[in-house]
């Protein structure tokens, strides 16, 4: 190991051990100033999950029951309505964060089972039959809310969705003036981003021929954008789906459709091709966070690490650990900033005096911590186990072409991640741009990459040679 590599641990052993105190302090001032501004202890994520039992029992709360069982990568969760009932299930890595709160937090667990008697020694002689162990997860019964949080931004952009009946996901469609597209194009975003990553860069530079033969379709995911960010929602993959399938799909009546997705929206677009295999033409991958996960490891931990390797260098790198591994602090961030993205759109603007567009500063901020928190960790890191997967359903199931873009310089998500894409589906294309990274793969060459996506969708309308045999 290099000196570069030591000083990094080094560096970064001293750093996270510091956050690890703050992120302690912050969840005892949240709780503090949740129950002064809301009249409630909220619970978090800092303490591990209870123990399963053999009785499920739920306690309702908004007219909302919740069950979970733990199961391997994943807590199952069901919660009940007065219409439906809700299978899901959330990231183990949720949990699964070691930290000295969750240290601490055993410690005292392991006393407490030390000092009381937990079965009668009689139970213990009879036989147990096998079980479901289901329990109630009070964190997820506590986060069953719609009403925004104290500390999420409540301006009229953030909250335009709870003025909607529908509640459906925002749609930015652009098409021929005489509505007769041949064909329709799906855009779905990274993370902390928004639509505007697609219609400010790629619609613009998209040529006259393609305007008039195609339909764009660019969508904010579920808790971002104009979207609707409901704090009774986990984000997680199940709802993320059936949200681009009812606001979309369906919405459109999209019989087929090109996909292009970047980072995140990756997974979406993989997962959307499984569950719709004759209706995907062309799918559009850029940077795609697809690790392969070696057998007998745990996937979510396995993914997590990679994304967020707990290092100080480079920034990326810190950046995506601080979001991964500390709720309250990246609570205190999205406090900071989110709350007042007009004020730094404004700033921006008056210090770069116009000259600097700021849609991508809407993107990045526009989002609750809620949303942001649970879709890391539900998306990112709960499919990890996932994806591979959904690439060899893909590779022998979904005849349509795959290409998959990676920017050479990308610090977040690395360039062998679309390498392993091409092992998975041999008939992929790959194309690595030098000098890029994970927004410039898009930003800076929209007109060049606006001419080979076209060229992509005109190639997957003649018959082609990526076979599935």
């Amino acid at each position: 190991m290099g000196f570069s590599r030591w000083l990094n641990r080094t560096v970064g052993f001293i750093v996270f051990f510091i956050l690890d105190i703050l992120d302690f302090l912050l969840c005892f001032t949240y709780k503090t100033l949740d129950f002064f501004f809301e009249s409630e202890w909220k619970p978090c994520y800092c303490c591990p999950p209870p123990e399963a039992k053999p009785t499920a029992v739920g306690g309702t709360r908004g007219g909302k029951m919740i069950v979970s069982e733990r199961s391997g990568d994943y807590s199952k969760v069901v919660s009940l309505t007065r219409t439906k009932i809700h299978l899901d299930e959330i990231s183990d890595s949720l949990y699964s964060r070691p930290s000295l709160h969750t240290k601490l937090t055993k410690l005292v667990k392991c006393f407490k089972k030390d000092a009381v008697e937990c079965y009668d020694e009689s139970k213990k002689r009879l036989p147990s039959a096998k079980k479901t162990l289901l329990t109630v997860n009070s964190t997820v019964v506590e986060k069953l809310q719609r009403t925004p949080r104290w500390s999420d931004c409540h301006c009229t952009f953030c909250t335009s969705w709870l003025s909607s009946s529908n509640h459906s996901l925002f749609v930015n469609v652009q098409q021929p003036k005489d509505n007769k597209a041949q064909e329709n194009v799906v855009f779905i975003h990274g993370f902390l981003s928004s639509s505007t990553f697609w219609t400010e860069t790629l619609f613009p530079n998209f040529s006259e021929s393609a305007k008039s033969s195609y339909r764009f379709l660019a969508v904010d995911l579920l808790g971002y954008g104009k979207s609707p960010k409901p704090n009774d929602s986990l984000y997680t993959l199940k709802e993320h789906l059936e949200m681009i399938e009812r606001s979309v799909i369906s919405q459109f009546r999209l019989k087929t459709f090109h996909v292009v997705a970047h980072s995140l929206g990756c997974i979406l677009a993989l997962a959307l091709a499984v569950k719709h295999p004759g209706a995907i033409k062309s799918l559009t991958l850029l940077a795609p966070p697809y690790y392969s996960v070696p057998k007998g490891v745990q996937g979510t931990q396995y993914v997590m690490r990679k994304v967020a390797p707990k290092e100080v260098w480079p920034p990326m790198a810190f950046g995506a650990s601080v979001a991964s591994w500390y709720e309250h602090i990246s609570r205190t961030v999205s406090l900071v900033l989110c709350k007042n993205h007009h004020l730094l759109e404004f700033l921006t603007r008056l210090l770069t005096r116009n000259r600097m567009r700021t849609y991508l500063i809407e993107g990045f901020l526009c989002h609750t911590h809620n949303a942001s928190w649970h879709t890391l960790h539900n998306i990112i890191f709960g499919s990890g186990s996932k994806v591979e997967a959904y690439l060899d359903h893909i590779r022998d199931n979904v005849d349509c072409d795959v290409t998959v873009f990676h920017g050479g310089r990308d610090e977040l998500i690395p360039v062998e991640c679309s390498y392993g894409v091409k092992r998975k589906v041999p008939r992929a294309r790959i194309h690595v741009v030098p000098d890029k990274d994970h927004i410039t793969i898009v930003v800076g060459r929209q007109k060049e990459f606006a001419r080979e996506l076209e060229l992509i969708w005109r190639r997957s309308t003649t018959p082609q040679s990526h076979s599935i045999n």
